[in-house]
């Protein structure tokens, strides 16, 4: 039986992709984990294996088409013994690259054609939901063949890739009734939500502009994303936030004598590194600040998973460092650096960039003083690092000295953390930096 391949979803937030490249062509012979195509997300480009063996019968999507829907037809392979006659016939193309920008992309799995093709394409089946409005992953196949045992897809755990579940999971279930009755009346007995605002216009945005030129530049997978996220964050999380300036002329003396030591071995420690170190120490100090905001409850986490915005073209990346509290100095500058050049090549893969309860965004090297962070979700806080400015401070013997001073503002959501142990997290972090010998012992 023909199996059609499609576009697969590599994150839980992903709805179309770009398939940026087809690495077999029509006949081809492929195996069960040979990549296949290349599939570019809002963040990356991914290698995208099959799932079976078998022939290509038919490239239904182009190389190169962006705003392909996950799920939807993008090859069909057969299986032996199956002849061309039961490929379907193709798919409207997906516009091409220079009309629609790029958007995230991810893994699905196969799953076998309609014995007839549709007369007119079909929109690809909505992913079920969990009663608590997750999206479940389950292939097409696994949706059907729980449909027909009336079993409750929220009810199974997936054993395919990222948690999907698979037609082995269905099948080795046994039928449960389901509970869309409760879930109905649950819904109906929900209060009327308050009325959306109406979407920003374009076209009445470029109405106040006529006669005015300027170019118009659509939006591409990434921009979309990071609308999304931070319109959320504004709208949803209480953001409060916390100001201190740290003294850094001990750190920058003592930063020097550890950069002529390590030079030899080619490591040079970047401010950056020391902060991306004091967080992580501070979230050990204060580890009920070491959490994150899980919709009904707080996750507080053990380990100090350290986030650091990267910016790049169109965007910004936030790679994680995990366990960068157990890390030396030099290895987390080694691999801040190795991060931040994938990320500028747009080669992470999705577990470096998600995840991590803490998030720093340093803006000191561009020259700016000051500013609030805006957090990321599920983050409890994100640390904006201003530049370091030499100033007149009052000294421990009352005299006036000049020292290089840098602003720290901590953006808190109010739901996980409170002032007072903001405060207090905020005070570790100052703490190390201005003590920087103390984080190596």
């Amino acid at each position: 039986m023909a199996i059609e391949i499609l576009m697969p979803a590599l994150s839980p937030t992903m709805e179309e992709g770009t398939l940026a490249k087809w690495l077999v062509k029509e006949g081809d012979e492929v195996t069960s984990g040979q990549i296949i195509a290349e599939i570019e997300t809002d963040k990356a480009t991914m290698e995208f294996e099959a799932v079976d063996e078998g022939t290509i019968g038919k490239l239904l999507v182009a190389e190169g088409a962006a705003g392909v829907k996950v799920n939807a037809p993008i090859a069909v392979l057969l299986e032996e013994g199956d002849s061309a006659d039961a490929v379907p016939a193709a798919a409207s193309p997906a516009p091409s690259t220079s009309d629609a920008e790029p958007m995230p992309a991810f893994l699905a799995e196969d799953t076998p054609a309609k014995a007839e093709a549709p007369a007119a394409p079909k929109a690809a089946p909505a992913a079920p939901q969990a009663a608590s409005g997750a999206r479940i992953f389950a292939s097409p196949l696994a949706r059907r063949i729980a449909a027909d045992k009336g079993l409750d897809l929220a009810s199974l755990t997936g054993s395919g890739p990222h948690g999907r579940i698979v037609k082995a999971d269905v099948e080795a279930a046994s039928a449960a009734p389901k509970a869309a009755a409760p879930a109905a009346e649950s819904a109906a007995a929900a209060p009327a939500a308050a009325p959306a605002a109406a979407p920003v216009s374009a076209s009445a945005v470029a109405k106040l502009y006529e006669g005015r030129e300027f170019t118009e530049i659509p939006l591409d997978g990434m921009r979309k994303t990071i609308a999304a996220r931070l319109t959320e964050a504004k709208q949803t999380i209480p953001h409060f936030y916390l100001r201190r300036e740290v003294k850094l002329d001990a750190l920058l003396a003592f930063r020097g004598q550890i950069n002529d030591q390590l030079s030899p071995r080619g490591v040079k420690l970047s401010v950056n590194d020391f902060i991306i170190k004091a967080c992580a120490l501070a979230l050990q100090t204060v580890p009920a600040a070491n959490a994150v905001w899980a919709g009904d409850r707080v996750l507080q986490m053990k380990a100090s998973d350290v986030a650091v915005a990267v910016a790049i073209e169109g965007g910004l990346f936030t790679p994680v460092l995990k366990d960068a509290e157990m890390k030396p100095l030099s290895q987390l500058s080694n691999e801040m650096k190795d991060l931040a050049k994938r990320a500028r090549d747009r080669k992470l893969a999705p577990q470096e960039y998600q995840g991590g309860s803490f998030a720093i965004s340093n803006l000191g090297m561009m020259g700016i003083e000051n500013f609030d962070a805006v957090i990321n979700p599920p983050h409890g806080a994100i640390l904006a690092v201003g530049a370091g400015v030499k100033k007149p401070v009052v000294g421990a013997d009352g005299q006036i000295e000049v020292a290089t001073m840098m602003s720290l503002t901590l953006s808190v959501d109010h739901r996980v953390i409170d002032g007072a142990l903001g405060a207090e997290l905020l005070a570790a972090i100052v703490s190390n930096l201005e003590h920087p010998m103390a984080m190596l012992a």
